[in-house]
């Protein structure tokens, strides 16, 4: 517990920090003011606030104690002495001996003496670092608790102040916060480019009176606020399914925390020591967030990110600041989140121009329906919801994984110009959009595209595909907070037939589980889902909801020709037992008289080495198959996709890689196997050339692919590729990249 006494002095402080602030004036002068303040207050002959210049640059912005020609003029390293520890740690640095202390540095430029007190504060918001808050003493102590304590509190408010503009000045450090710009380098999860003003998914709550004039009045406001949260909470538990397991669990993470008691006294506390209700709440979020930044626990993550949504909840009770802000969405919205389900992406439309996100995976639902409506995804974006306002001018560069947020205007042109390039460059592969992949060489390669919502389908006439080589019907599970019935599928899986007008569509089974979890079926924590319990393992274990697909894409048929493929296939036997799955509903069907698939097609996704080692019989009783690569590629190399440290090290024109496609093609042809090649390489035109020069007859990718590959197939001789090829392996290279690259800067196309 704190100490009245110092909760007393807290507020002192607090109050005298007010009155600086209602003094107006620079931002310079007041900071000046303020760290003569909290020296006198603290009894300490030094006080310094050092703020960010640049991300990982921090500057002395004001001192009282240390030589005033050193303020502006001191900087150091994130990470650099212990003022530097503070800031990159976001813990608090409380030492009796500083110069003892390991990083130790002397900054003679300040005139300091040999101070053996030190106490650091990192001055942060919501976890983004803003500065630190020191103060030195020569005589040899630690602080207190209760003195620590009345310094995190100052801090918190000077966040606030900051975050709010009451020190902007002159000076890199010192300049308006929410007005520079600023570059974000995060990973691509969606190619392309795009202009447009930002979108926020979740309006920031700002915090416009961090300091409470009664601490009485405040603590009633947090307790009705509180009240209000726990009803609310109650009351989704209440109207939560629970077939639902994953959403209850989380609801009931949510009660837990809501009715915490040490919660609730740590903001009372907060309160009792000067801070208003709302930056209580700020407070102990902004602790919270920075646990979870510093937990390798998953567990734990999960558990502090409840609290912070939670907090999220409770200050828009207390700000009234809800999620309609009132605010106008821009006619190019760029959507800017944390993350985001697919059901609420979906809710958007293709009204988007752009997607950046702070989390997400490439694998990811978002990432997927992005793709299929080939919005330009930018994920890993770090901290761009804390610096991002609705309305900024934003630019989303998908190609590099890039986004420029209010960018200087020779950033704007470049990319302006980028943009033209690639609108150029569709105008001339709408020209061919009607004509075939057919090569110098004669060679011609079937193109599809890839689909899983009905929105997709209009891209199939557009795009030039010739069909659609793979239809994800997992995503009519994912967008929903329930299982869909048998009928809604059929009719879904038949507007999908309607739409494609005859063309070819593949169908693939339910492929849920690594990345792809349904919040309505019991979670299956595993320590590495990629390769535990998902697509045909679940439909095989679950067989009455594979049974139930398979007659809704039967009826939907409704005497059409049907294809359909079982996802990641590792074994013969799963293909057989899933096969047989389908040969059931089909009589059953029969029985019911309901109309029969004029032909049919049972294909496997060959997604793991094992398949490719399958006994022959395999080979001839499948009817089709389908690579892969995303998968394949991950398993082939043991480099999850998911990891940006290692998915990148691997080359899909890797020599060892192509030589195991070729052992693949070798068995589909000696059999006579329809076979494809399917995934993100497929879509990317060189490795796409390259396939097609490997032997692959087909390739499926996005539809906004299909324009690139075609236009470079159509003026490549792939028998010429293929001899390229050949000669980088003959001669041991690693990769023909090198050798493919080469030839294609001779022949004029360099990707």
């Amino acid at each position: 517990m704190v100490d009245r006494q110092v909760e007393s002095e807290s507020r002192k402080l607090l109050g005298r920090l007010s009155a600086v602030m209602a003094e107006g004036g620079a931002g310079q002068a007041r900071l000046d003011r303020i760290v003569g303040l909290i020296a006198s207050s603290m009894k300490t002959e030094v006080c310094s606030i050092y703020l960010f210049r640049d991300a990982e640059t921090l500057e002395l912005c004001a001192t009282e104690g240390l030589k005033a020609e050193s303020v502006h003029q001191t900087r150091m390293r994130l990470g650099e002495g212990l003022v530097g520890r503070t800031a990159r740690t976001r813990q608090v640095v409380n030492t009796a001996d500083a110069p003892a202390e390991p990083g130790f540095r002397y900054m003679p430029e300040t005139g300091e003496e040999r101070y053996s007190s030190f106490c650091g504060v990192p001055i942060q918001r919501l976890g983004e670092p803003l500065g630190v808050l020191v103060v030195q003493s020569k005589a040899a102590r630690e602080f207190t608790p209760d003195e620590v304590y009345a310094l995190e509190v100052v801090a918190m408010v000077l966040a606030e102040m900051t975050e709010l503009g009451a020190f902007i000045d002159t000076g890199a450090a010192l300049s308006a916060r929410h007005q520079q710009a600023v570059m974000f380098k995060g990973t691509s999860g969606q190619e392309g480019a795009a202009e447009g003003h930002v979108w926020l998914h979740d309006p920031r709550v700002v915090v416009t009176n961090p300091i409470a004039d009664d601490p009485a009045i405040e603590l009633e406001r947090l307790r009705q606020a509180v009240d209000k949260l726990r009803v609310t909470v109650d009351e989704m538990l209440s109207g939560a399914t629970t077939a639902n397991a994953d959403q209850v669990q989380v609801l009931e993470t949510y009660r837990m925390f809501a009715n915490s008691r040490s919660w609730m006294r740590r903001m009372e506390e907060d309160i009792e020591s000067g801070l208003s209700a709302e930056a209580a709440v700020e407070k102990e979020q902004s602790l919270a967030r920075s646990r979870m930044n510093r937990s390798g626990d998953h567990y734990m993550r999960e558990r502090l990110s409840d609290l912070d949504d939670l907090s999220n909840r409770l200050l828009r009770i207390l700000t009234g600041q809800g999620r309609d802000t009132g605010a106008e969405m821009p006619d190019d919205p760029v959507l800017v989140a944390r993350n985001i389900g697919p059901g609420e992406l979906l809710e958007y439309g293709k009204k988007l121009r752009g997607i950046v996100l702070e989390e997400g995976s490439v694998g990811s639902h978002a990432a997927i329906v992005a793709r299929a409506w080939a919005i330009p995804l930018v994920i890993h974006a770090r901290n761009i919801t804390q610096e991002a306002l609705n309305g900024d001018v934003i630019l989303v560069d998908g190609d590099q994984g890039v986004a420029h947020l209010r960018p200087e205007e020779t950033v704007k042109t470049a990319f302006r110009d980028k943009i033209a390039m690639q609108a150029r460059a569709l105008e001339r592969y709408a020209s061919i959009r009607d004509l075939k992949a057919t090569a110098l060489c004669g060679s011609t390669i079937s193109l599809h595209m890839n689909a899983g919502l009905m929105a997709d389908l209009p891209s199939l006439k557009g795009s030039g595909a010739e069909g659609v080589g793979l239809f994800r019907t997992e995503l009519q599970f994912l967008i929903r907070n329930k299982m869909p019935k048998r009928a809604e599928l059929s009719a879904l899986y038949a507007r999908v037939m309607d739409a494609a007008d005859g063309k070819r569509v593949a169908f693939r089974t339910l492929d849920i589980g690594s990345d792809k979890v349904l919040s309505y079926m019991k979670p299956n924590d595993e320590p590495n889902p990629a390769m535990g319990w998902r697509a045909v393992r679940v439909g095989l274990d679950k067989p009455g909801v594979l049974r139930m697909q398979l007659q809704a894409l039967i009826r939907a048929a409704n005497g059409r020709p049907l294809s359909v493929m079982f996802p990641f296939i590792t074994l013969p036997a799963e293909f057989y037992a899933a096969r047989e799955e389908f040969e059931k509903a089909m009589a059953r069907e029969r029985i019911l008289g309901h109309a029969l698939p004029e032909t049919i097609e049972v294909g496997a996704m060959l997604e793991t080495p094992s398949l490719a080692y399958a006994p022959d019989c395999f080979y001839h009783e499948v009817d089709f198959l389908s690579v892969g690569g995303n998968d394949l590629k991950q398993f082939f190399f043991a480099a999850d996709r998911e990891n940006e440290r290692v998915r990148r090290r691997y080359d899909t024109l890797d020599v060892s890689f192509l030589s195991f496609l070729d052992h693949i093609l070798s068995r589909a042809k000696a059999a006579g196997t329809p076979i494809s090649f399917c995934g993100e390489d497929a879509g990317r035109p060189m490795e796409a050339l390259c396939l097609a020069a490997l032997g692959f007859p087909m390739l499926s990718m996005r539809p906004a692919s299909v324009g690139p590959v075609k236009h470079l197939i159509r003026h490549c001789n792939l028998k010429a590729l293929r001899g390229v090829i050949e000669e980088a392996r003959a001669e041991g290279a690693a990769s023909v990249r090198p050798a493919v690259t080469k030839w294609l800067t001779s022949q004029g196309w360099l990707m």
